[in-house]
């Protein structure tokens, strides 16, 4: 063997080992546990057992990744101590899909297990089963799509049940949501619903749960929606756009992302946000880019200042109560009951309301809203001023139409139009930074220090004279006592004094 083959040869041990240290160490950094982590484990079969570790502060432990390494499947931390299951986006360390199997979350404890039996378990040794996929699958497998499957057969795998059918608040490229299925904000407070042509937000608040507050409808360009033909479907397009879809692949309406018709190879997500907003996103290798957004205007959201506040265009938020400053409390009231009590219209009353009235507001969404048409604004206000279920009212002298307000008091606009006019009910003190309130708050202090202070004094003078009487009976039972034991022997000490008297007479 000449020079050249030796080197050759040596050359390929060399890039021989060196490619098996490079297996050695990704197999390494896929089997660790704890946040960001990846396990290396490609699907659970029949017989897996897993608790969270209590041990550790990390918010995710991983159970389970797709073949790219990007998406992980594992137990996720909610409220410093409850447990969910979730799909995680590695890279971004982002819950795509985040699953609570109960309405109070199991706690993160190893008396929680989640067990394969061909279903997905989760139980609590204390409880029992607390959710189950009730499936008869082989094997649990995460796919490159973050879709987490459970599945059966061979070599032709059949999906039993998918995470794409239960979407939280996220939706990802490719991902079909249905007329059947709902995204709910992480607040719990807005979701996302498909109707029979169109695709709206709603607030699950107050005591009409499911109120519109924006809605697109398909504009039925390229493709008609055929009754009878099925619901509709939406899905993110990898070309960047959010399209609509009834049995064809062909869409009826395309919502364009910033990055439509553009190359990107990144992940597209659409997520519904605690705002109100749906926003789209997409990957850059570092961070989220926004690349969509339904509702443009803050002043358009359900509920941008919150309740009792108004939203300014061009300014930003403002309170129904102009002695409330909204820029130091950032919050107008504190309170949110919904079936408020009036003095004037409702007998019984605990706290009495206060009544404003603000000119040039209207609703956001006032076109989802019904309405009663009156001829005054004084008939409009005495809808709500005999309602004991109603908050406030807003009205329109050029309309006549009067919307009443049984929730709570929030999605105001401030417009020009001084004829349109505001009617609220509002707790006396239930308003932070209210400068009555303050003030009252400020007056019971002081009123509190000073009979503190009154009682304080009176104890103290009390104590004074006490020790003073004490002082002087104590003097005088001193003085009896002197008195008796001085002469406590005085007639024996007498008859002694005579004895020896005597005696001496006799003598």
């Amino acid at each position: 063997m000449d020079d050249t083959s030796t080197a050759s040869s040596v050359a390929l041990l060399l890039l021989l080992l060196l490619h098996f240290i490079l297996l050695l160490s990704t197999s390494a950094s896929a089997s660790g546990g704890g946040n960001g982590n990846v396990v290396e484990e490609r699907e659970l079969l029949k017989g897996f057992k897993a608790s969270p570790d209590p041990s550790t502060h990390d918010s995710f432990h991983p159970l389970l990744t797709d073949s790219t390494l990007t998406f992980s499947f594992g137990f996720f931390r909610v409220e410093q101590t409850g447990l969910a299951l979730a799909v995680l986006h590695l890279p971004s360390a982002k819950p795509l899909w985040l699953f609570q199997p109960a309405a109070t979350p199991p706690r993160w404890s190893k008396s929680v297990q989640l067990t394969f039996n061909g279903s997905l378990v989760i139980s609590d040794h204390g409880s029992g089963v607390v959710w189950s996929s009730e499936t008869n699958g082989d094997r649990v497998f995460l796919s490159n799509t973050s879709n987490l499957m459970i599945q059966s057969g061979g070599n032709l795998r059949t999906t039993l049940w998918q995470s794409f059918d239960f979407p939280a608040d996220t939706l990802v490229e490719n991902q079909n949501m249905t007329s059947n299925m709902t995204l709910t904000s992480p607040n719990g407070k807005y979701v996302m619903k498909l109707g029979d042509k169109f695709f709206g937000l709603s607030a699950e608040i107050g005591s009409y749960p499911g109120r519109v507050y924006w809605k697109h409808k398909a504009m039925e360009i390229k493709a008609k929606i055929i009754d009878g033909q099925g619901p509709i479907r939406i899905q993110i397009n990898s070309d960047g756009y959010l399209g609509m879809y009834q049995a064809s692949s062909v869409p009826v309406d395309i919502q364009p992302f910033n990055s439509f018709h553009r190359s990107v190879d990144s992940l597209l997500i659409l997520k519904l946000e605690s705002d109100g907003n749906l926003r789209g996103y997409s990957w850059n290798g570092t961070s989220w880019e926004l690349n969509y957004e339904a509702i443009q205007s803050l002043c358009d959201l359900p509920s941008p200042c919150g309740p009792l506040g108004i939203c300014v265009p061009g300014k930003g938020c403002a309170c129904v109560d102009e002695r409330v400053d909204f820029s130091e409390t950032r919050q107008c009231s504190s309170r949110l009951e919904t079936v408020p009590t009036s003095v004037a219209a409702c007998s019984g009353s605990v706290r009495p309301l206060s009544v404003l009235r603000k000119t040039g507001v209207e609703l956001a969404f006032k076109e989802y809203m019904d309405f009663k048409t009156t001829p005054s604004v004084e008939q409009c206000e005495s809808l709500c001023e005999r309602n004991c279920s109603c908050l406030g009212a807003v009205y329109s002298n050029s309309s006549g139409f009067c919307y009443i307000l049984d929730s709570v008091i929030q999605g105001l606009v401030s417009v020009g139009d001084e004829s349109r006019v505001g009617y609220f009910k509002v707790w006396e003190e239930g308003v932070k930074g209210h400068k009555t309130d303050v003030g009252f708050r400020v007056l019971v202090g002081v009123g509190i220090v000073a009979v503190l202070g009154i009682l304080g004094a009176i104890g103290f003078l009390g104590y004074k004279v006490w020790r003073r009487r004490r002082s002087r009976e104590m003097a005088v039972e001193e003085e009896g006592e002197v008195g008796t034991g001085l002469y406590k022997h005085l007639d024996s000490f007498r008859s002694i004094e005579l004895s020896l008297s005597s005696r001496r007479m006799d003598v």
